[in-house]
């Protein structure tokens, strides 16, 4: 209709306007409403009501316009009110019904490497890195969903000076490389980068066995053979209880042997300078607000940081795969960082053609405002979060169902993906388990009690399941209709901003609407024979939705609540 409008604008007044036919804020007055007669008005000096009038005359002439709409008003002081036929409506569901994927307009399919996770080994995985897993693996399912070719690389930090503190540590107390468990890394970590805030000798010790490392000392590298086969065996576990998957499980160490070529590609441009005996390349463009430093390529000591091996990694990427863009999933906080790599790529002749992208995080606070921590003050293993949740929502269970394992780590799941997922990716967000883990609300376990009684509601009655008809009995019918048509512009939305966010909150409010159908609705014991055939239809397309909405938050559903 924002096409036919258009045509009509520029017919009566000779304008190109980009017309947008919003949803109602009244639904109780109509369903979509224009009210872009107003900025018409300014421009052509008559009353925005006597366009409308104009507009509506015009609009009623168009074929096909009373099958869409069974009421086009113009109210005072000028607005546009449309209201949608049963016919019309039911026309277009009856459609999603038996075209695949809904009749979701798709995007062009291209080639898309998503780098999210980005744990550092030698440590075990904590409630900081649940937002870049959670988020990711959202993203990439998303992404999938709307027929793009996804590579997800879990890009771990594996070559940084915290491997040189740990292999520092693990030979001060006598500990070879075959002897090395997670429990030991994660308590020589956290007490040698202690150690390095105090003691610069130190450091610089754990800085040389770094550079020694990356130069491919082969002591040095036994051990870091042996830290990462042992952080990847923890890391994989926290992310199978997650759901989280990659198809490549490389490093910044899997970039060391592009590094040549690339820097042989860089000083043909002559784009490194010196600086303090480091090799750095100067990023910052006349029109930045803020200063943007210099990206340093090469420490004085000749080792390399993580741009380097970013870029290195794009480089690899670029040989490897030839994607259209590279996505990160990454904390906001590292913004500059990315800015910097990417200014640097878009100078190479190699990397200037993929499209960048950096998704930030904001931060998982606790109800202080702060980065979410334990009483204790410390920041929750992953391993720990999921136990305390799972005990949370039991206390919570006001019904004495006796959950299975498998149940209760869907449940769990549920309550820390949604938690996430329903908030914009950019903004931080205060974890309350108690809160999250309740049934009732905007929380996990509200959307797949809805989504399990519904099915219910459609296995006692799946033989009603048959076309829909023109008709459309009461307003919770209607308004569960209505949000089921949003499904094509909100998946568009979510894809076109990488927000799942927007998945959540519309897969919430459909929800919301099905309880408020089936409460006011009663189904099964219902003797009018079309009215319960169009209603279980209705429940089995809505289920369909949510069981794909399901699927892109990473949420699998148990088989009782």
């Amino acid at each position: 209709m924002n096409e036919e409008l258009n045509k009509i604008i520029k017919e009566l007044y000779g304008m190109d306007i980009n017309t947008e036919i919003l949803k109602s804020n009244r639904p109780d007055l109509c369903d979509y409403q224009y009210n872009g007669t107003f900025d018409l008005a300014k421009k052509l000096h008559e009353s925005p009501f006597a366009i409308g009038l104009k507009l509506k005359e015009e609009l009623e002439k168009k074929e096909g316009c009373q099958k869409k709409f069974s009421k086009i008003e113009c109210v005072s002081p000028g607005f546009l009110n449309f209201t949608l036929s049963d016919a019309y409506i039911n026309e277009i569901l009856e459609n999603m019904i038996e075209k695949e994927k809904f009749n979701i307009t798709m995007p062009k399919e291209e080639t898309i490497v998503l780098d999210y996770g980005g744990a550092n080994i030698a440590k075990p995985l904590h409630v900081g890195h649940l937002r870049p897993a959670i988020v990711g693996e959202s993203i990439k399912r998303l992404l999938q969903y709307m027929n793009q070719k996804v590579i997800s690389d879990v890009h771990l930090g594996d070559y940084g000076l915290q491997i040189g503190q740990v292999i520092y540590g693990l030979k001060e107390e006598g500990i070879l490389p075959q002897e090395i468990t997670i429990e030991k890394l994660s308590l020589i970590y956290p007490k040698i980068s202690g150690l390095c805030k105090e003691n610069e000798s130190v450091k610089e010790i754990c800085a040389k066995i770094t550079k020694d490392l990356q130069d491919g000392n082969l002591d040095y590298q036994n051990y870091f053979r042996s830290i990462l086969e042992i952080s990847k065996k923890d890391i994989k576990k926290m992310y199978d209880f997650l759901g989280v998957t990659f198809d490549l499980w490389l490093g910044e160490s899997d970039a060391y042997k592009y590094i040549p070529s690339l820097t042989k590609e860089i000083e043909s441009l002559d784009l490194l300078k010196s600086s303090e005996g480091a090799k750095i390349i100067p990023v910052a463009e006349e029109t930045d607000k803020i200063e943007i430093p210099p990206c340093i390529y090469q420490k004085s000591n000749g080792a390399y940081l993580y741009s380097t091996t970013d870029l290195a990694t794009l480089y690899e990427r670029e040989q490897d795969y030839h994607p259209n863009k590279v996505l990160y999933v990454a904390d906001s906080r590292q913004g500059l960082h990315f800015t910097q790599v990417f200014r640097v790529a878009k100078k190479t002749n190699s990397l200037k053609n993929m499209e960048l992208e950096f998704l930030g995080l904001g931060t998982i606070n606790g109800s202080d405002g702060k980065p979410f921590k334990t009483r204790s003050g410390n920041t929750p293993k992953l391993e720990d979060l999921f136990l305390d949740i799972k005990t949370i929502f039991l206390n919570n269970e006001e019904h004495s169902i006796e959950y299975s394992e498998s149940d209760l780590n869907k449940i769990v799941n549920a309550i820390i993906k949604f938690a996430d997922l329903q908030n914009n990716r950019e903004k931080e967000y205060v974890f309350d388990i108690a809160k999250f883990s309740k049934t009732i609300g905007k929380t996990g376990p509200y959307v797949l009690y809805t989504y399990l009684r519904t099915k219910k509601i459609i296995k006692n009655n799946e033989n009603c399941i048959d076309n829909l008809s023109k008709t459309i009995y009461n307003v919770h019918d209607r308004n569960l209709r209505l949000k089921i048509l949003e499904l094509n512009e909100i998946m568009q939305y979510a894809f076109k901003t990488r927000m799942p966010s927007v998945v959540a909150n519309y897969l919430y409010e459909i929800c919301v609407l099905v309880n408020a159908f089936y409460e006011n609705n009663h189904i099964n014991n219902l003797e009018e024979n079309e009215k319960k055939k169009d209603w279980v239809t209705l429940l089995n397309l809505t289920t369909n939705i949510i069981d794909v909405l399901l699927n892109i938050l990473g949420m699998d559903t148990p088989s009782i609540m």
